[in-house]
């Protein structure tokens, strides 16, 4: 046989991986191969692959006479949306796409590779985990990738899609990242299975109730994105890639758009209710203020009580929080803090301004939470606040009571503009609150104390105490929001703020 045959045998060898019958094997799971799933993602024929012809090195059990080119794992790199990107694959065809020493080094290659050129990277899990045949240096492929997912943070986009089994140790490598994509049904994540799970705490519980698609998108807040099939996966990730800038150096795509900056919009004079307790939904307002009223929200099955995601104004990538009235009445707990912390620090970390909409009543009180760490869970989304250099606006659309309104991107924390409607309340704490702690020996009747609420209502339940102080820079109409925040970012647009000189803060974890 020439070397020219040689070649073409080796390079069909990888791409048929584990065989035609192991593959109707994937698809009768509604799961796609490995190489699907790349084509899916990328731009038409612009996939280059690395390492096609790699092969394992294990010679104990037998694995010597299993030897398949490109051993599971596709690696490579490719274009979305005419932008680079680096992706590797795990092919579940062939050793249930388990990590060896060999396919480790390819995704360590690309991944230096994309810290040299600045590209994201994009990783498609499918694998039963560490290839037990190979022992510890598997184990040490794993760590790897784990050192390379940390430095990477902030420097380049990390994007993980769960479309098949991930548990044990190769959950880590998903969890440094960015962005976890989860595939409903075919996915899971857990670090011990239900067999061990029982075994050890007499627990029963399927795969699906452990560490399914649904349970780290609605309980645990592993997952950020919940996809229908591997086809909408893909499809959600280019969507989510057009809003990020391919590195921390590098300003997001800017995209034209017919929606005039100065568009005034009605609808928001008479979306906050006349009833302070009465709730709207603050994706209305986040969808009526942004460019064609087009938001991709992130997170958006956990801690529903804040919303936060991507859209654009005046045509550039701004990172949207908002506390929801819909939900919880839009207090603050423990997983909206954790869950605004990690998306106000991506943020920052890679240049993209912050937007935030605000109608927050406090804390969320409770046992529950206090004995949960809301005091270190919160103060996480007051450091990310307090630490983020990017351009920043706030507009104030009701409530902003007590620590909760320090929170939120308050003017002390160095956020640059801060707006409010004529229907924000900024205060310690609400007027029947107020009322109750400081009349509470004063009070006879009922009468009395309605009309201290009252009172207290018309004298700081408002935005201009706030605006005598230089804590809010103008109360604004709410139909002027979009064309007074797009002002506000163009005049921020070079803005440069620093932090003090050090190795790095010490975030309350």
């Amino acid at each position: 046989m020439s070397n020219l045959e040689e070649l073409r045998r080796r390079h069909a060898g990888a791409e048929a991986g584990g065989g035609e019958e192991r593959r109707e094997r994937q698809r009768k799971e509604a799961k796609l191969s490995a190489r699907e799933r790349i084509d899916l993602l990328l731009d038409a024929d612009t996939f280059e692959e690395m390492d096609k012809l790699v092969r394992h090195r294990c010679r104990d059990f037998g694995m010597e006479s299993q030897i398949v080119d490109g051993d599971g794992f596709v690696t490579g790199y490719g274009l979305v949306h005419g932008r680079p990107v680096y992706v590797f694959a795990q092919d579940f065809t062939v050793f249930g796409g388990t990590l060896s020493e060999t396919n480790a080094q390819k995704v360590c290659k690309i991944m230096d590779m994309a810290m040299k050129n600045g590209a994201p990277v994009v990783g498609l899990n499918d694998s039963g985990g560490a290839r037990i045949q190979e022992g510890v240096v598997s184990l040490g492929g794993y760590t790897d990738i784990f050192l390379r997912n940390t430095l990477a943070s902030g420097v380049v986009p990390q994007i993980s899609a769960i479309m098949g089994p991930c548990a044990g140790g190769a959950v880590y490598s998903p969890a440094i990242t960015d962005f976890v994509f989860m595939v409903d049904k075919t996915s899971y994540m857990f670090v011990t299975g239900p067999d061990v799970i029982k075994t050890v705490t007499h627990e029963d519980v399927t795969k699906e109730e452990l560490g399914g698609a649904s349970t780290h998108n609605t309980t645990s807040g592993v997952a950020h994105f919940l996809s229908a099939g591997d086809a909408d996966c893909c499809a959600h990730i280019r969507e989510l890639l057009r809003y990020l800038p391919s590195n921390n150096m590098d300003p997001a795509p800017v995209v034209e758009t017919a929606d005039p900056w100065d568009r005034e919009e009605k609808a928001l004079d008479s979306l906050v209710p006349a009833e302070s307790h009465q709730p709207y939904d603050m994706k209305d307002a986040i969808r009526l203020v942004v460019d064609d009223g087009e938001f991709l929200e992130v997170h958006a099955l956990y801690a529903q009580n804040l919303v936060v995601g991507f859209a654009r104004m005046d045509g550039r990538t701004v990172g949207v929080i908002g506390n929801n009235p819909a939900v919880l009445a839009g207090c603050l707990d423990n997983n909206s803090s954790l869950k605004g912390a990690r998306f106000v620090r991506f943020c920052d970390a890679f240049g993209i301004p912050l937007l935030t909409f605000e109608d927050v009543p406090g804390f969320l009180p409770g046992t529950a939470q206090e004995w949960g760490g809301i005091i270190k869970h919160g103060a996480k989304l007051l450091y990310a606040y307090a630490e983020a250099t990017v351009p920043k606006v706030t507009v104030i659309t009701r409530k902003a009571y007590g620590g909760a309104y320090c929170v939120m991107g308050s003017k002390h924390l160095r956020t640059d503009v801060n707006f409010a409607w004529p229907t924000a309340e900024i205060a310690v704490m609400g007027a029947e609150g107020a009322v109750n702690i400081l009349y509470r020996r004063e009070i006879a009747g009922e009468a009395a104390r309605l009309a201290k609420i009252a009172e207290y209502k018309e004298r700081f339940a408002n935005p201009f105490v706030a605006a005598e102080r230089g804590f809010i820079d103008d109360v604004i109409e709410p139909r002027e929001t979009r064309k007074r925040v797009i002002r506000a970012l163009r005049m921020l647009r070079n803005k440069v703020d620093t932090n003090p000189r050090k190795k790095h803060g010490n975030i309350p974890l």
